[in-house]
């Protein structure tokens, strides 16, 4: 079994020694930490005025609340469903709803809202950004904190299925209960459902930016339409207004005991997707994120809530399925499509931040590369990686159907058994633990950034860490009903993950030892100095310090060296970006060599021509139709010796063989590459 590696031409993945820290510790192109101010905000602010700020503050409403706007759909009703029959109804409800607004004034408000969107990575955030941010802050690479960057974005995978398909399954669920109908489109519900997204993910590839801008307005109004649904029902019962004292939660799970974790399983539903301020901080600045959930969203949701559990407190028999008994007869349709169109925008939300994570995640050397389409000429974060797309779509139609199958086969206990209650019990699991990987990684930030002393870390970091930890233990309590999928699923991912920073650590220590310095190289060429030929070679190497096996095969097979020759070393900085100006560091070694380093944020797309093309500022000159790009292709074979499994030396090789052309990855012409091969073991 052979594969081909990027030990070579894949140089922007510095995963050899140090996974992430090389580009920054080494590098002179590096950027500057920021971990108060966003450049986006900073652009918002004295660009862009008031209009600007308020497109921002929409568009973010469309893309960062789209998954959490569409819980009340289900939060409620899962909660409530998990409560003891023996336990007092209204105690039921005012302990849930007091929960669940208590579970997103700590989550949301406090922890993210507050907290977290202070520690950003010149702008950006996500668990990769911050695992980035935490790197850097220790100066050296950190096994422990790069295992919970590589954890915290396989779980981001598993949530990034679950979501499309449980927020249109329960839109499409209000179906059941749709006036005129009388059941008979329940049939075809999941078809409608798998139909809707299947759609979603076809139009990936046509890129979607034209319709991101109604995503903005119409989530808008989707909010609005829940705060105005909540506050019709709150004079069913004003002893709702009770769930606002914390003391009503506290006291329902006291009574439910054990039952009580499975409890705060469900509503941790009301969170999902809080993570997401965060992570599309970069996109839209941390101010109008921040004013978007305080004075729109959290007081809509708020609203909602305390509405369902009224109308609960009144008529008992609505908690079957509160938000849809909620909505008035004749507005019943339009805030079904209103709905169904909510949920769509969550998923795409989902999709595109999977996008982004892959992006980050080849650049850190994480993964191998990946075929990444740029669908539009102006906005660098729109991207569509067709593999992704592909795997998310089987998954999401394959939870579908097994959700389906599981809600068939209880109707005979429970005539009111849905899909997507099927799907609430896997859901959760995967949100809980990359918050809890953020608050992990956020201790680093606090004591090596902030320069926060032991007491003061401990004071804010070990109670959201305990509270993680609870929603933690309720949420796998739900594994034998389904929490388990997105664990195996993480699991994959994260063996993948590190089998490929293995086998690729080992293929760059394996090259050190059999290669010569490339100074060397030089001095021996001075004495016994090859034939030269016209025009200039470019030698991609991951390590610059080695002379490429591509120049050793030129050298040993046509004898030959050019007249001018360029030792390029691409190279994923610990920043989001790096500067036009930072882009790249020329070393002259003689008249025969000089070394190119490019240096790429962890956020951007190699692009060699246009980089090289920056080179005549700094007076390297050379013709480009003159010029030959060199790629060293290594054909790779397991071996028992490798250091590690015989299967995982296969993994690793299966996982080369499918890696994208590294002339496509660098957007190299293709009529100038001249590739030269070895076989390696691993």
């Amino acid at each position: 079994m052979t594969g081909d590696t990027p030990a070579e031409p894949s140089a922007s993945s510095p995963t050899s020694a140090q996974p992430a820290s090389t580009a920054d510790t080494n590098g002179a192109a590096s950027a500057t930490l920021h971990t108060t101010t966003s450049e986006t905000e900073a652009v918002t602010s004295h660009g862009h005025g008031k209009e600007g700020f308020l497109a921002l503050a929409v568009g973010s409403i469309g893309v960062v609340f789209g998954d959490i706007g569409t819980s009340p759909l289900y939060a409620m009703r899962e909660a409530l469903h998990h409560a003891r029959g023996d336990v007092n109804p209204e105690h039921a409800v005012l302990g849930v709803v007091s929960l669940v607004l208590w579970t997103m004034t700590l989550f949301v408000t406090i922890k993210y809202v507050t907290f977290f969107m202070r520690a950003d990575n010149k702008g950006e955030g996500g668990t990769l950004a911050l695992m980035a941010l935490a790197q850097k802050a220790l100066g050296r690479y950190s096994p422990l904190v790069y295992f919970l960057g590589i954890c915290g974005a396989a779980l981001f995978y598993g949530d990034g299925i679950i979501t499309p398909a449980i927020s249109v399954l329960s839109a499409v669920e209000g179906l059941k209960d749709a006036p005129g109908l009388a059941g008979r489109l329940d049939p075809y519900l999941l078809p409608i459902a798998a139909g809707i997204l299947i759609a979603l993910f076809m139009v990936q590839a046509k890129g979607t930016g034209k319709v991101a801008k109604f995503f903005g307005p119409i989530t808008v109004v989707w909010f609005l339409v829940l705060g105005g649904l909540g506050a019709i029902h709150l004079a069913d019962d004003l002893r709702i207004f009770y769930a606002i004292n914390p003391w009503y939660g506290f006291r329902f799970l006291m009574e439910e005991q054990l039952a009580g974790f499975i409890i705060l399983g469900s509503v941790f539903l009301c969170v999902t997707g809080a993570e997401a301020l965060y992570a599309d901080m970069g996109h839209f600045g941390k101010k109008p994120i921040q004013m978007s959930w305080i004075i729109l969203v959290f007081p809509c949701l708020a609203l909602n809530y305390l509405g369902q559990g009224a109308m609960i407190l009144d008529d008992n028999t609505t908690g079957e399925n509160p938000f849809w008994n909620m909505v008035p007869e004749m507005a019943y349709w339009p805030i079904l499509i209103l709905a169904t169109i909510a949920t769509v925008i969550a998923s795409q939300a989902v999709i595109t931040g999977a996008f982004s994570l892959t992006q980050q995640a080849v650049q850190l050397g994480l993964l191998p590369r990946i075929e990444i389409r740029r669908t539009s000429e102006t906005q660098a974060g729109q991207i569509y990686v067709p593999s992704v797309n592909t795997f998310l779509l089987i998954g999401v139609l394959i939870l579908l159907m097994g959700a389906s199958l599981i809600a068939q086969a209880r109707l005979a206990e429970d005539s009111a058994a849905l899909g997507s209650s099927v799907l609430a019990s896997a859901y959760g699991i995967a949100v809980t633990g990359a918050m809890f990987v953020d608050t992990l990684l956020a201790w680093f930030v606090c004591r090596y950034i902030w320069k926060w002393n032991l007491g003061q870390t401990c004071l804010l970091l070990v109670p959201l860490a305990l509270v993680d930890m609870v929603f933690i233990t309720s949420n796998l309590l739900k594994v034998p009903d389904g929490a388990w999928l997105p664990l195996v699923f993480g699991a994959i991912l994260v063996l993948i993950m590190l089998t490929w920073a293995a086998g690729t650590r080992t293929l760059t220590e394996k090259a050190r030892r059999d290669s010569v310095a490339l100074m060397d190289l030089v001095e021996m060429l001075k004495k016994r100095p090859p034939h030269r030929v016209a025009g200039t070679a470019i030698f991609l190497t991951s390590d610059a310090d080695i002379a490429p096996v591509a120049l050793m095969h030129n050298l040993k097979h046509n004898k030959v060296l050019h007249e001018k020759n360029i030792i390029l070393t691409v190279r994923t900085t610990q920043s989001p970006r790096v500067a036009e100006g930072d882009r790249i560091t020329i070393e002259v070694i003689n008249e025969d060599f000089k070394k190119v380093t490019l240096s790429y944020g962890f956020m951007e797309s190699p692009n060699l021509p246009k980089a090289l093309g920056l080179c005549r500022k700094l007076g390297l000159k050379f013709d480009i139709m003159a010029t030959s790009f060199f790629l060293g292709k290594r054909n790779v074979v397991p071996s028992a010796n490798s250091g590690m499994p015989l299967w995982q030396d296969k993994l690793f090789i299966f996982l080369m063989k499918n890696a994208a052309n590294p002339t496509e990855f660098f957007h190299i012409p293709p009529g100038r590459v001249v590739e030269l091969g070895t076989q390696v073991t691993v």
